[in-house]
């Protein structure tokens, strides 16, 4: 399978928040389900009810689609967070 580099999926916790197999499991399905959709660079990071989603700029112009926002729940509330957001400033390889 052709996936690009991914660091370790506890640094896509909030900082202090507890590293559980739950959240490891909702990060991992989230991101599949990202990757299922088309997109290539992205992160799901996990903020307790909050998703933050960044996709690479590139990509963010076809993220921004009422179509993709009507794909969303499945990637986000479908794993019981309670609001989704997409970070405008994309994603950033280390941040």
């Amino acid at each position: 399978m052709d996936k690009p580099a991914s660091a370790c999926l506890s640094s896509r916790l909030e900082y202090g928040r507890a590293v559980t197999p739950e959240a490891l499991r909702v990060i991992e399905q989230g991101e599949d389900a990202l990757r299922t959709l088309g997109f290539r660079q992205f992160r799901v990071r996990h903020h307790g009810e909050i998703v933050r989603i960044e996709i690479a700029c590139d990509e963010l112009p076809r993220a921004l689609t009422a179509e993709m926002a009507a794909s969303s729940p499945p990637c986000s509330k479908g794993l019981g967070f309670k609001f989704v957001t997409l970070d405008l400033e994309g994603f950033v390889p280390g941040r």
